[in-house]
């Protein structure tokens, strides 16, 4: 019943792809457009089924961390509805000449930008991606098979079917956006099989959810990655910005990927530092763990664990350890990140550049918060997942890492010899 069901979506998705490969840039917008009007205009019963999510995770006993996720707002759906707008307003990349040049023998050899199908995109918590990643893939001309973990049921399914319809009203086919009507995990695991009918997995969510995705799928998958995300105050910071700086990056919202989850100190500082921060992160709620070297100096902090320097808290923990050097700081990122987003906080140039060279991340900042790792903070519009991998798309996806390219070439009747 769910193989029947799963193929079908698929049947429809394919085609869905087929004719929005073909769809102008001007019915795409309006389409978009259309949808973020429908969700502000559906607000409410967004809401309502928002509302039977977050007293089912109450009743379930999840994480403050994990409602704060999962909770919508009447500001979240206008953001989410702005994300659409302002996706609207990026210019098209599909057809973009990424190149073009001429052969000796006369053949015109080109490159321009394609839809890459069907996305699929398997995802936990989160009710906005839902709007982000049917927006994106709508725009770059891929039809999208969403899943959506159990703990946002409700909202997924309003939200996804208030998109789908205002794009049909556009003239979009109706297989453009498609949601999983199951929380039946066997649905995800059909949907990871399902080569003939989808070109691209992303997974979007947890260390467990990522790893079972990559382990499991015979679709070709990109990677988007766990968040342990590291912030470095160099003995040449400013001590106030790097106050500053990290107490956005941990407590500004910690259930995120791009929150801070480790603080490494240069220890001419940490003598005047470390007491700072521990008031200021204690008046926050945050709890610290802290290595030898900072119990040293502030004795009641709780004494961090070789696991505490490689794990993704997203909760208002933060490890802290005090370091040699610039390089003990680096060498300890590359061991222990995951390759995510990594600041210094520094007034001297020529660190800052060595920690932009030296530090293996998809996103690294000087002088800036962590926080700004993030699609529509990037000018992007809005992002799919943020990719910790290497190849094809690395940060925040957007329009451009969800298309491909495909050669193009203009002959007079030329033949191979």
């Amino acid at each position: 019943m769910i193989q029947a069901r799963m193929e079908q979506m698929g049947r429809k998705a394919k085609e869905a792809a087929r004719l929005l490969m073909l769809a102008s840039t001007e019915q795409k917008n309006r389409a978009l457009q259309q949808m973020a009007g429908a969700l502000v205009a559906e607000a409410e019963a967004i809401l309502e089924a928002n509302r039977s999510d977050m007293e089912e995770g109450r009743r379930k006993g999840l994480t403050s961390t994990l409602l704060d996720r999962l909770m919508l707002s009447k500001k979240r759906i206008e953001e989410m509805a702005e994300g659409l707008m302002a996706v609207a307003a990026l210019p098209d990349p599909v057809g973009e000449v990424v190149e073009m040049y001429r052969r000796p023998n006369g053949l015109e050899v080109g490159r321009v930008r394609v839809p890459l199908g069907v996305v699929g995109i398997i995802y936990e918590a989160r009710p906005n991606v839902t709007a982000d990643a049917a927006g994106l893939c709508l725009k770059t001309g891929n039809a999208i098979i969403l899943r959506g973990g159990s703990e946002a049921f409700n909202s997924n399914r309003a939200i996804a079917g208030v998109l789908a319809r205002a794009a049909a009203e556009a003239g979009i086919h109706e297989g453009a956006i498609q949601l999983v009507d199951t929380t039946d995990r066997e649905a995800a695991n059909i949907l990871m099989r399902m080569n003939q009918y989808v070109d691209v997995l992303i997974p979007r969510g947890g260390a467990g959810l990522i790893q079972t995705v990559v382990n499991n799928a015979t679709v070709p998958v990109i990677e988007t990655g766990v968040g342990n995300c590291h912030t470095y105050v160099d003995e040449d910071a400013d001590l106030d910005m790097a106050l500053e700086i990290t107490v956005n990056a941990k407590c500004q919202r910690p259930s995120v990927c791009n929150a801070m989850e480790s603080l490494l100190v240069h220890e001419a500082v940490a003598a005047e530092f470390l007491p700072r921060l521990s008031r200021v992160m204690g008046d926050q709620g945050v709890e610290i763990r802290g290595c030898e070297r900072y119990r040293e100096i502030v004795p009641d902090v709780k004494a961090a664990v070789e696991a505490d320097w490689e794990t993704e808290f997203l909760d208002l923990i933060l490890a802290v350890k005090v370091v040699k050097d610039l390089d003990a700081a680096m060498e300890h990122i590359n061991r222990y990140g995951s390759g995510h987003s990594e600041a210094i906080v520094t007034s001297n140039y020529e660190r800052a550049r060595r920690f932009l060279s030296g530090v293996d991340a998809a996103a690294v900042f000087v002088n800036a918060s962590t926080r700004f790792t993030d699609g529509f903070q990037f000018g992007l519009g809005a992002e799919i997942g943020i990719s910790t991998q290497k190849l094809h798309a690395r940060g925040p996806m957007g329009l451009k890492e969800l298309t491909s390219t495909k050669y193009i070439i203009y002959g007079s009747g030329q033949v191979r010899r």
